[in-house]
């Protein structure tokens, strides 16, 4: 027996799992010892899971932790039937799930042309790929101004983004890196919040815009998109009616989405 299992890790890597909060009854993230030798860049995603019945059952995650950190952090969805967010959101600490060591991605600066702000629009847990590049150095060398938005139907599902703020504010070495230039808009739409509606619908009323001083110029403004697919595809249309050009990790352009889901 012991050797199917190891036949059926091969080319995947075990990770013990740390610090695992639940935000909601929706979602949860968790942290992970990284491997010494593990390299990504801020915004990639990694195929992760679990061993289910001798066999990898894996789903791709982006990694929220930078480029930089010691500790691997994800955040996920629980689904009651999905395949495998129905048994991860069972995790305890010092459990061990599986990692395919093979970081890919868009979400990255490599697949962005030159910039001098830089949108992040994310729906639920795509903002998870957004807590690695709001933390990264890089993002701060390249661009003089970040909007993190991030929109969830209820006001406890945006509890993770508001957290990720509060914790980069109460980092000496991050709240010095990231001054003044970064600024988050959150927003639910089913549940009465401060600040209501799509994001989509905020770009075309113009709330967007007076909210941070401009609309979205693809002159000067560079966008990720990270979401549902019905959320990817209302972004990509309003950047590319805007006049911005969809990029990829071979030819940057004005905006990049990501089309990796977990169930």
């Amino acid at each position: 027996m012991d050797q199917v299992v190891d036949k059926a890790l091969r080319g995947m890597t075990l990770l013990k799992v740390r610090n695992i909060r639940h935000w909601t009854d929706k979602t949860f993230s968790f942290n992970c010892d990284r491997p010494a030798a593990f390299r990504f860049r801020s915004g990639e995603f990694v195929m992760i899971g679990l061993m289910v019945e001798g066999k990898p059952l894996v789903r791709a995650y982006s990694i929220c932790s930078p480029s930089w950190d010691e500790e691997l952090e994800f955040y996920s969805i629980k689904v009651a039937d999905g395949p495998l967010t129905s048994r991860l959101q069972h995790l305890r600490e010092g459990d061990e799930i599986v990692m395919r060591p093979k970081p890919v991605g868009t979400l990255v600066h490599d697949a962005l042309l030159p910039g001098r702000r830089l949108f992040l629009f994310s729906t639920g847990t795509g903002i998870a790929p957004f807590a690695s590049i709001i933390r990264d150095p890089e993002t701060y060398e390249k661009f003089d101004r970040v909007v993190l938005t991030h929109t969830c139907r209820e006001l406890a599902e945006l509890g993770f983004g508001k957290d990720l703020i509060q914790r980069i504010a109460g980092d000496e070495i991050l709240s010095e890196m990231v001054g003044d230039k970064l600024t988050l808009i959150s927003t639910t739409t089913r549940e009465a919040s401060p600040h209501t509606g799509r994001m989509t619908d905020w770009i075309r009323d113009g709330r967007l815009a007076e909210a941070v001083g401009g609309a979205l110029d693809p002159a000067t403004d560079r966008v990720m998109i990270c979401g549902s697919m019905a959320m990817l595809q209302d972004h990509k249309a309003l950047c590319e009616a805007a006049g911005f050009t969809e990029g990829s990790n071979s030819e940057p352009g004005q905006f990049v989405i990501e089309k990796a889901f977990v169930d």
